[in-house]
């Protein structure tokens, strides 16, 4: 039975159902298909240029950072803790864009795997019901891995190296850049001892390598990690 729920609208009813037209048309899918998998790629690729932009700002703003705490023994060492700081909201920023950038590169990997890859070779395809699979993620789109496993990911690929860099800086300031005065001085905040500081720092870093490990192996659907793939849309939330 047709669908009525859009009579009342300003289109015509072919024009409603211009898409539809398209589907029951295998030449003008065949045309239109190229120009959605164009599209898809290059959305993919301005979200990759968005988490490029994130993780250069991360590395300015160290360099920075690193090059004013060292510029003077004056300089104290908890400004190196504005770094941690810095850090944690730019990883923030480059979990949400890498979850939107792995949404576009799910779509591209569906599209070459189902399509493209079955006309290079008609075996089958990966997902029978691929056309319907999509149309839902295209009309209710969602993320394909979770939260947790882009901030695993990011940490391994990035941010692990950025937040070393920012301990081995705190504790060289605070022991080989102030010889005169004892480590735990050095260290220590406004009402803060230098042994808390410290023993804060090394809570933070031992949840940074918990988060780096897990989850260990990654869920999120890819072929090039040595794995078997996970499913197309396995860890929605």
């Amino acid at each position: 039975m047709a669908d009525d729920s859009h009579d009342d609208g300003p289109l015509e009813r072919d024009d409603q159902e211009i898409g539809a037209a398209v589907a029951d048309d295998a030449d003008a899918l065949l045309d239109a298909l190229p120009h959605y998998y164009r599209g898809e790629v290059s959305q993919a690729n301005s979200a990759q240029d968005r988490i490029d932009q994130t993780t250069n700002w991360a590395i300015t703003v160290l360099v920075a950072l690193l090059s004013v705490v060292f510029s003077s023994p004056d300089m104290p060492a908890y400004l190196l803790l504005i770094g941690l700081i810095a850090l944690s909201i730019f990883l923030s920023y480059e979990v949400r864009r890498y979850r939107f950038f792995d949404m576009y590169r799910a779509r591209v990997r569906f599209f070459q795997e189902n399509v493209y890859a079955n006309a290079l070779e008609p075996v089958g395809t990966e997902h029978p019901r691929w056309r319907e699979e999509l149309s839902d993620d295209l009309r209710y789109p969602t993320f394909k891995v979770s939260a947790r496993e882009a901030l695993s990911r990011r940490i391994r690929r990035i941010y692990g190296l950025l937040f070393a860099v920012i301990g081995v800086a705190w504790v060289a300031k605070v022991t080989l850049f102030t010889p005169e005065t004892q480590w735990t001085e050095a260290a220590e905040l406004p009402g803060v001892p230098g042994v808390v500081v410290a023993g804060s720092l090394l809570a933070f870093y031992v949840a940074i390598v918990v988060l780096a490990k897990w989850p260990g192996r990654r869920q999120a659907k890819g072929e090039v990690y040595g794995e078997e793939p996970g499913e197309w849309k396995a860890n929605d939330d």
